[in-house]
């Protein structure tokens, strides 16, 4: 006798989903992402023109967090308090463009590093006379910014200061076109800095020797930079001299993109903006023979 056909037993429960499990995956996940952006290296995004022609606003980097140790400030969003102490401790060099945090603020600002520990340093009508020695300075053909750049700094046109500058080229394209001149530091990193105003409230600091593990920035838009020339906080938003090397976060290693202030919040928007030649370039200093 043929035994009767049975369907298969309905299933009774679907399988439960391990929420436990689940959540700690994800915390994980995010334990590996802030290790990765306090360790190795994290994006970062220029919002002003304090590093023009250098970096432009919009430019979008990669922030390499290890070179010069470990501090405070390395944690990501800054969560741990101020310290001088650092992990495997390195000196920068001339010419790297770091990120710093500035007394009495938790911001990141961008800046050049122009002087030493023991060097001393002073600026003289914009030039930086360093160890007794001017730094080196030879004008070239004006960097050109493009006048389509559209970016608000604080509410304002980021590039408004240079509107004296502004030239219409033979293909009808708007630029400014702010005197620019190649610097070149000891070791023979050599970048350029722009200097439209001779007469600039940073033109002129006394002489100086900056501390043991500290550091003198500058940015490379000498006339709109707010760097160790500049009053800290209360009195000020520069850095109010040199830098402890324990406030520096890292330093700037490449352009991954730039964006030129004409996208919006839709990403489709974003290929038109893009600038181009920007990904991919280096941030590293040319090198001379020093």
């Amino acid at each position: 006798m043929v035994p009767p056909v049975t369907d298969p037993p309905a299933q009774t429960a679907k399988a439960r989903i391990n929420w436990l499990a689940e959540l700690r995956g994800l915390a994980l996940m995010l334990l590996a992402v802030l290790a990765f952006h306090s360790l190795v290296a994290k994006p970062f995004y220029i919002p002003s023109i304090s590093m023009l022609p250098n970096l432009q606003v919009g430019d979008r980097l990669i922030v390499s967090k290890y070179p010069y140790g470990w501090s405070w400030v390395s944690a990501s969003f800054h969560l741990l308090p101020r310290s001088a102490t650092r992990i495997m401790p390195a000196t920068p060099q001339y010419g790297d463009i770091v990120i710093v945090v500035p007394p009495g603020s938790n911001e990141d600002y961008i800046k050049r590093v122009v002087a030493l520990p023991g060097d001393r340093i002073a600026v003289a009508d914009g030039r930086i006379i360093l160890n007794g020695e001017v730094v080196p300075q030879e004008m070239v053909p004006p960097a050109r910014i493009p006048v389509a750049d559209a970016q608000l700094c604080e509410g304002t046109p980021c590039l408004a200061p240079f509107e004296r500058y502004r030239q219409t080229l033979s293909d009808g394209r708007q630029v400014y076109e702010p005197p620019t001149y190649r610097e070149t530091l000891p070791n023979g990193a050599s970048y350029l800095v722009l200097d439209d105003n001779p007469d600039g409230w940073l033109d002129n600091r006394p002489e100086i020797t900056v501390p043991a593990d500290h550091v003198f920035l500058m940015g490379d838009n000498r006339d709109h930079s707010a760097d160790s020339r500049a009053d800290a906080a209360p009195f000020g938003n520069g850095l109010g001299g040199p830098v402890p090397i324990a406030d520096v976060g890292g330093r700037a290693e490449i352009v991954t993109f730039s964006l030129d202030g004409s996208e919006s919040w839709n990403p489709l928007t974003w290929p038109a903006a893009l600038r181009d030649g920007r990904a991919l370039a280096s941030l590293r200093p040319e090198r001379d023979a020093p």
